[in-house]
């Protein structure tokens, strides 16, 4: 088996991560899915979750927003439609944007505001957690 394989993180804006990792976890629509270096070809759609990359011992953590996974086994490439690295997030504002939605949800509406909500809540709490794990890092 192969020592690494290269993970590319794009976002319609930019290319947000390129490096050789010894593996990946991504947020699939069906489940979480594992990548290591030979891995077989297969295509994924993304939800909304975390995605996990190992190098050595030290595993980092970006969150992503919907998208596309093509994995080969030399590469996983993520097309994403929104992507933060852990460490790019603001901690203090990530959790008050779940008090924020919370608020939101809690208020009510019509059904497609209440969507909306839901959708904000999970996006900030996923922020939260991703930002969380950057801060554990740092302090260790």
């Amino acid at each position: 088996m192969p020592g690494q394989l290269l993970l590319e993180v794009v976002t319609p804006d930019r290319l947000l991560f390129s490096q050789q990792v010894d593996e990946v976890i991504a947020p699939g629509t069906d489940g979480e899915f594992g990548v290591l270096p030979g891995h077989c070809h297969f295509l994924s759609t993304l939800r909304i979750g975390e995605l996990r990359y190992r190098v050595g011992e030290t595993t980092s953590y970006m969150s992503v927003l919907w998208g596309f996974a093509e994995v080969t086994p030399q590469k996983v490439t993520i097309l994403a439609e929104i992507a933060e690295k852990a460490e790019d997030i603001d901690v203090e504002r990530a959790q008050a944007a779940v008090a924020q939605a919370e608020q939101r949800l809690e208020v009510g509406g019509l059904p497609s505001e209440v969507e909306e909500a839901k959708v904000s809540l999970e996006k900030a709490r996923l922020r939260k957690k991703t930002a969380e794990h950057a801060q554990r890092i740092s302090q260790t």
